[in-house]
């Protein structure tokens, strides 16, 4: 029996990996189509099958393998990148996601297990997302993981295909492109640039370290229930300025450092990911706090400057 991590040789599929290798004697085999956001040496220390393919065609690699778990990583995640043009987007999160809940149907995966964001829900201005509120995506990102969610709830309502979906709040840890806030802030420190705050810096969200939604994501697959979604966040709301000076504090670095440009469309002001079910029900918690996330994010970085 085999696993497949969709999406590998990404930030959080590759941290997954690392994380499954050390927990597991199953086979574990990867598709990955080796974006701009992947690096094949995230996992090229470990004895993972890479399959360089595009989830939209990747047939054969179900027809080989008897597929036994899927963990759907695979996106393209970049907000920015969504705004610019959303056809990606959709081919990939949408299309590629759908291809796969039909080869998972057809080769008779025993669990299906898919990785989503809290930004479907929209922005909250009070309260905290719960696994019942509404959808409202308010960019093209957002709205393509919202329909993959639909998709895979679909999948599991009409044909009893046996998937959950988690929805995670903002992720951070090594290996993560140096695109999201974190890695550029830091990359910008070390180089001595100046870094960069959307708008006002004041949009909020809650942190999740990559190593805390690994062991979550283990969770909800060996405990979790069918057809059940489960938030994942890190209890570690905080603005984005804040954050930035947290990063500067580390580092040694002044907030003169700090360079305020111009602010994204459709930018959501906040996020708050309520984890009450997976606690309750599962008994998962998060075990770092951010000044701990972050002084393990930085070192990482410090040592794999190239």
């Amino acid at each position: 029996m085999t696993i497949l991590v969709t999406g590998g040789c990404g930030f959080i599929g590759s941290n997954f990996i690392h994380h499954l290798k050390k927990i597991t004697s199953e086979k574990i085999i990867c598709i990955d189509k080796m974006t701009y956001a992947a690096d094949y040496e995230n996992i090229s220390n470990l004895d993972i099958e890479l399959y360089p393919l595009d989830i939209n065609n990747s047939d054969y690699v179900f027809k080989e393998n008897k597929i036994k778990t899927v963990y759907h990583f695979a996106a393209e995640s970049h907000v920015d990148n969504s705004i610019k043009s959303c056809s990606e987007f959709i081919n990939t999160n949408i299309n590629g996601t759908v291809n796969l809940l039909n080869l998972s149907m057809k080769y008779n995966v025993e669990k299906f297990i898919h990785i989503s964001t809290d930004e479907v829900y929209g922005s909250i201005e009070h309260g905290k997302f719960t696994e019942t509120t509404t959808y409202n995506p308010r960019n093209p990102y957002s709205a393509s993981k919202a329909s993959s969610d639909h998709f895979v709830m679909a999948f599991h309502n009409t044909y009893g295909l046996p998937a959950i979906i988690t929805n995670c709040s903002n992720n951070y840890g090594p290996r993560q492109h140096e695109e999201k806030l974190i890695p550029k802030t830091i990359k910008n420190l070390m180089m001595g640039n100046k870094v960069p705050i959307y708008g006002d810096g004041q949009q909020i969200r809650d942190w999740l370290y990559v190593q805390d939604h690994c062991e979550a994501i283990l969770v909800v697959a060996e405990k979790g229930k069918f057809g059940e979604k489960y938030n994942i966040g890190g209890e570690c709301e905080v603005k984005n300025f804040d954050l930035i000076k947290n990063i500067l504090n580390i580092m040694k670095k002044e907030e003169d450092m700090i360079e305020y440009v111009k602010d994204r469309p459709g930018h959501d002001r906040r996020y708050s990911t309520d984890i009450t079910k997976i606690q309750t029900e599962l008994g998962w918690s998060p075990r770092f706090n951010l000044k701990k996330g972050l002084e393990k994010t930085i070192e990482w970085y410090e040592r794999n400057r190239n």
